[in-house]
């Protein structure tokens, strides 16, 4: 086991609903084990009946800990029994709450409701002065657009942009930046 010296929080941001990829459950799957395997806690957004369950799963098989804030629409299915859910009403709520558990925010190639997701997760730590690392699995350039933005917007207004915004090419390279990045944070 290659686990750091203290157990890393992670929001996990994905999703396989909408077109797109038909990739994105085995991508959930690889990053839910890599993780777990490595010792993090994660942390799963679920709304709209959205829920990760090829990450969660994954995690869990490899023996890691999940944890899911969602919204009045989930209903956990049989093969998440077990997993705490903590239903808020408001996204704002949800957002916040993941913003206070995570260390760290992952981005897996997913819809547009988990890139939502990750930023009001993000700019809900922000607004709390808490500064959160996001890592994006850049996978087949699914955050291009992204790295784009972070580049020409983010660079002139966030010193340090390039320490708290990365993009990984693989599952290991994300791992790798995300668990360096929260580290150099505590």
């Amino acid at each position: 086991m290659d686990s750091i010296a203290m157990p890393v929080v992670l929001a996990v941001f994905a999703s396989n609903k909408g077109p797109g990829n038909p990739e994105r459950a085995s991508i959930m799957s690889q990053a839910g084990t890599y993780f777990a395997k490595r010792g993090a806690s994660l942390i799963c957004l679920a709304e709209n009946g959205d829920i990760p369950i090829p990450l969660i799963t994954a995690a869990r098989a490899a023996g890691g800990q999940v944890q899911i804030v969602g919204d009045d629409t989930i209903v956990l299915p049989s093969a998440l029994v077990g997993v705490t859910l903590e239903t808020l009403h408001t996204q704002a709520e949800r957002f916040a709450r993941m913003a206070e558990l995570a260390q760290g925010l992952v981005a897996l190639p997913g819809s547009l409701a988990s890139a939502s997701g990750l930023f009001g997760t993000w700019a809900a730590a922000k607004a709390r002065a808490h500064a959160v690392p996001v890592v994006m699995l850049n996978r087949h350039k699914a955050f291009e657009v992204m790295r784009g933005y972070a580049a020409d917007v983010l660079s002139p207004g966030l010193p340090g942009h390039e320490r708290a915004i990365q993009f990984a090419d693989s599952i290991e390279d994300l791992w790798s930046r995300i668990s360096r990045l929260v580290q150099e944070a505590r």
